[in-house]
């Protein structure tokens, strides 16, 4: 698609957060990648009130920093979550001191190293992926950061990493999950999560605004439809408390009860 305008904010801020949080795997699955849908978040980028928010309450690591760089000039890059939500899904993972974390949906791992280093020194992310290209780009940086022994990369589907993990016995024993990945599972990656949080733990859901598509999903768009039919879901789900916020692309956090 054509570039987003810069605005007035700072490039090397603009040029990583400009498109929000939308999920690389959407069509990898399939073998044919797609583009992903623009967005641009509720707060209009084009807005000095964005650019206030940013400049009011971003506090990035200078690791993360280089890592949303390097990102940024990745023919995907749109695809990477924002650098605020990120720092959100870290302060809540803070927050609940938290152990042990769950990432379905890595691409080059900025989310991740974020989570990575505010958790304990014997803290783990299992971070899910099918893609190892994009990751190679984040995981030289988690070793410069010093958290590379705390991030569990398991390239495969993430239902198969999420199989293993219940065999194993690992039921209710993670604090947080942070889902991002292809549209069209994600009621799955939400059960099985559901099924590995402790009670107490959180399940942040990406994308569930999806530009908002959510208004009107069409009966061809799976992606759309799924991710309707999941928020049609949790609004009646006794098993979490939520809340949509309204950052980014749309992100529901799922408390479990």
């Amino acid at each position: 698609g054509p570039e987003m305008p810069l605005f007035s904010v700072p490039k090397e801020v603009a040029v990583g957060t400009a498109m929000l949080g939308v999920a690389f795997a959407t069509g990898m699955l399939a073998g044919k990648p797609r583009p992903p849908p623009r967005t641009g978040g509720i707060i209009g980028k084009s807005g000095p009130l964005w650019q206030y928010i940013l400049d009011h309450s971003l506090r990035e690591h200078p690791i993360l920093k280089k890592l949303r760089l390097l990102t940024a000039d990745h023919p995907w890059s749109k695809m990477m979550v924002s650098c605020d939500q990120a720092q959100l899904m870290a302060n809540l993972v803070k927050l609940i001191k938290a152990k042990k974390v769950i990432e379905i949906g890595v691409f080059t791992g900025y989310n991740t190293l974020n989570m990575a280093l505010v958790l304990p020194d014997n803290g783990r992310v299992i971070a899910c992926d099918i893609n190892e290209d994009y990751v190679k780009i984040g995981k030289p940086l988690w070793k410069e950061a010093g958290v590379e022994h705390k991030i569990d990369l398991r390239i495969k589907p993430a239902i198969q990493t999420l199989d293993e993990l219940l065999a194993s016995g690992e039921a209710e024993t993670f604090d947080f999950a942070f889902i991002d990945a292809d549209k069209e599972s994600c009621n799955e990656y939400y059960e099985k999560c559901l099924r590995l949080i402790k009670k107490g733990g959180i399940i942040a859901i990406d994308n569930v605004l999806w530009s908002g598509r959510v208004l009107k999903p069409r009966k061809d768009d799976l992606a759309t439809q799924s991710i309707h039919h999941l928020n049609e879901k949790l609004l009646r789900d006794a098993r979490v408390n939520i809340s949509m916020l309204p950052m980014g692309d749309g992100v529901t956090l799922a408390f479990k009860l």
